[in-house]
């Protein structure tokens, strides 16, 4: 029987949510289950997940247009920082479908109704912040290298890159330094947004329980990142297209792989009771717009 078409809130637990074992098993699982997702909501989620190759083609385009060709490929690998919130709507929809809701594309922004919503606002944000960092430290090692020479064409830049000393050294000084802050995202990501989707936990438990679901699955959380950031490599190499597959596969197996590492909370959830809204009149305004300060909702 299918349940109501709400999100429901949840009160704050008590205590951290338990965490999991899992195995190379489970991370198929959560693949497959993400593979059936998408095949089941397929148009709306391309539609949802265009704005990734939409915004690596406009990273092209910034980069070669202000001429800071060397940011490239730190602002191409930063999807892997911010992936977990920009996938917060495919979290969604896989869990209306799991819950026998309906699926329809514009159900990704219910998050709004979320009691979490600015926990999750806030997490993003520090992931973004993470971001912007990375971008700066990006930038920092490449003048270390070669000053503040900006190659103008992608061909002079790799042969910059590949053909010379300092481009040996950017590389494996920025791929090591980009790992660290990937670590970090992930540790602070890997279920913190799911569970904060499916309960009002707060921002704190859920990084507690995203790094708890890592300590004691370290060889298996591994290599989910591993194959996340397969995943977004492929999916970047033509023209960040590929993303608009990857995306929402990486995003429903995401969801998926919370359910397998964090078990479901068995508390009663309290009854969700939406207030109806009042009927507005064009001669009310403006007086309307301040209504529901000054008088009580029906209940």
């Amino acid at each position: 029987m299918a349940q109501a078409d709400v999100i429901l809130p949840t009160q704050p637990a008590r205590g951290l949510p338990v965490v999991r074992s899992i195995g190379l098993g489970d991370l198929r699982y959560a693949i497959a289950k993400g593979v059936e997702d998408f095949r089941a909501m397929p148009t709306h989620v391309i539609f949802l997940s265009l704005i990734y190759p939409i915004a690596g083609i406009a990273i092209w385009r910034a980069t070669f247009g202000y001429d800071v060709v060397p940011l490239l490929y730190p602002l191409a690998a930063g999807f892997a920082l911010i992936g977990p919130f920009a996938a917060i709507g495919l979290y969604e929809l896989s869990r209306r479908r799991e819950m026998g809701l309906d699926t329809s594309w514009k159900h990704a922004f219910d998050i709004v109704h979320s009691p979490s919503i600015w926990a999750l606002a806030v997490l993003g944000l520090f992931l973004l912040a993470i971001f912007g960092v990375w971008l700066a430290v990006a930038n920092g090692i490449y003048v270390a290298n070669f000053g503040y020479r900006q190659p103008t064409t992608l061909t002079e830049f790799a042969d910059m890159v590949l053909a010379t000393p300092e481009g040996h050294r950017l590389i494996v000084v920025g791929n090591a330094v980009g790992l660290l802050f990937a670590v970090l995202a992930f540790a602070l990501s890997v279920v913190s947004f799911p569970l904060l989707l499916d309960r009002n936990v707060g921002v704190p438990v859920a990084i507690a329980t995203s790094i708890r679901a890592i300590l004691k699955n370290p060889v298996t959380m591994a290599l989910w990142g591993l194959i996340v950031a397969l995943g977004l490599l492929l999916g970047s190499l033509p023209l960040f297209l590929g993303l608009a597959v990857v995306m929402p596969v990486l995003g429903h197996a995401t969801w998926h792989l919370y359910r397998r590492v964090v078990e479901p909370d068995s508390s009663p959830r309290p009854e969700y009771h939406p207030q109806p809204k009042a009927r507005r009149y064009a001669a009310d305004f403006p007086s309307s717009l301040f209504a529901p300060l000054s008088r009580k909702q029906p209940k």
